[in-house]
């Protein structure tokens, strides 16, 4: 049975177990249950955390070293920029319209939510000049710093420059850059391995996250976690296949089928950065993309393509307008917009990324940073739908980008 079918049915089992769990609160076969379903799951976790700097280091390494040597860097730059811009504008449109549509917050009351304001206590707000001097500081960093702390963004910033100087160096570097070329094939084997746990980790995520997540919270904010689902999923089955269909000339369903580990991967875990390693072997394993164009891609689109992220921050600015009693002008909402845009590029460089970057977009048009509060109950649930859509994107545009700069290379 293949890894891809392995992992759909353990996640339906995963699921099933979850709600059987639901059945026996506060008993000894639930706590016993959630322990050993807890170890599993920070198993596979743990080897995926492990893997990630490792792989994000050497695998942008031999992309950029690979795509400067051949003249593609270039291209391949701006080919995945445009389509980062392109797709996250898109999500940040798609989710102010539904949430005009629906008119979310809108009759609900407000009082309702006072008490969590008050009790809630915000990070240190940021305005947009001291976010960028937070960005700027903890991405250009010590290295050696950035691999001990797990710091992505910093360690895809050395690693840029690390495989355009194996390039400039040429011959005086080729020892380095074959070590380079065999420590990430090093990599590779060792993912490969740790996916044979993936069926089993998928399983434990899943029934953990059903049985222990508080699904009644959605009762009060049902109606905001239904158009923000529902618009993330028809940004990922509608819009994002159809980009793909005419700008990558796939198959959707044939996309789907390859990615399907990955996307299940990104599901349980909610973290695009954890689900890179799958994300990665699909798209090179069952897509066709290639090994450099993946490993530079991937990568760069986990940190700066965060379609899901952007549409949710958007939608939810307009939910807390609305439960304020405040109508955003056009100008107002495009602000919401570019903010949105900028937190989820620079997310990942900052402390307290998702909290802080809603604050960031929330004080961009004046409402309170304490109405995070009213959000937190349902983040955990949203998350997991938008992290799936954006570790999609990321797969999606390898797929472009491989596309046009496989063309450019054979004319």
């Amino acid at each position: 049975m293949s890894l891809n079918s392995q992992i759909l049915i353990t996640a339906i089992l995963g699921v099933i177990f979850g709600f059987v769990l639901n059945l026996f609160p506060n008993t000894q076969f639930f706590d016993a249950s959630i322990y050993g379903l807890s170890i599993v799951s920070s198993i596979f976790i743990g080897l995926l955390k492990m893997l990630l700097i490792p792989l994000i280091f050497s695998s942008i390494v031999v992309g950029v070293s690979n795509l400067e040597a051949s003249g593609q860097l270039s291209r391949t730059w701006k080919i995945t920029l445009m389509c980062c811009v392109t797709t996250t504008t898109l999500a940040l449109i798609l989710g102010l319209a539904c949430a005009h549509l629906f008119n979310v917050g809108k009759g609900v009351d407000i009082v309702m939510f006072q008490d969590a304001m008050s009790a809630h206590n915000t990070p240190d707000t940021l305005t947009p000049s001291s976010f960028f001097t937070n960005f700027i500081q903890n991405t250009l960093i010590n290295p050696f710093k950035a691999f001990a702390e797990g710091n992505v963004l910093a360690v895809v910033v050395f690693a840029l420059f690390v495989g355009v100087a194996l390039v400039k160096g040429g011959e005086n570097f080729r020892t380095v850059r074959k070590l380079s070329h065999q420590f990430f094939d090093i990599m590779m084997l060792m993912i490969g391995w740790v996916m044979k746990l993936a069926p089993l980790g998928i399983l434990a995520l899943l029934a953990k996250l059903i049985a222990t997540e508080d699904v009644s919270v959605l009762s009060r904010l049902a109606e905001f976690a239904a158009v923000v689902t529902g618009t993330t999923i028809f940004h990922g089955v509608v819009v994002l296949p159809l980009l793909l269909w005419i700008f990558g000339k796939m198959n959707p369903l044939t996309f789907f089928k390859g990615t399907r580990a990955a996307l299940i991967t990104a599901f349980a875990t909610s973290s695009s950065s954890a689900t890179m390693p799958l994300s990665m072997k699909c798209a090179q394993e069952n897509l066709g993309v290639r090994p450099q164009t993946a490993g530079f891609v991937i990568p760069l689109g986990t940190q700066l393509n965060m379609d899901g992220t952007a549409l949710y921050e958007a939608a939810a600015a307009l939910f807390i307008a609305n439960l304020m009693g405040l109508d955003l002008t056009i100008g107002q909402q495009l602000i919401v917009c570019a903010t949105a845009m900028i937190a989820s590029l620079g997310a990942p460089g900052i402390p307290s990324a998702g909290m802080v970057t809603m604050i960031m977009v929330l004080q961009s048009v004046g409402l309170p940073a304490e109405a995070i509060a009213i959000l937190l109950p349902i983040d955990r649930l949203l998350d997991t739908v938008r992290t799936v859509v954006n570790v999609q994107g990321d797969m999606m545009i390898s797929v472009v980008v491989d596309r046009y700069t496989k063309e450019e290379n054979t004319v």
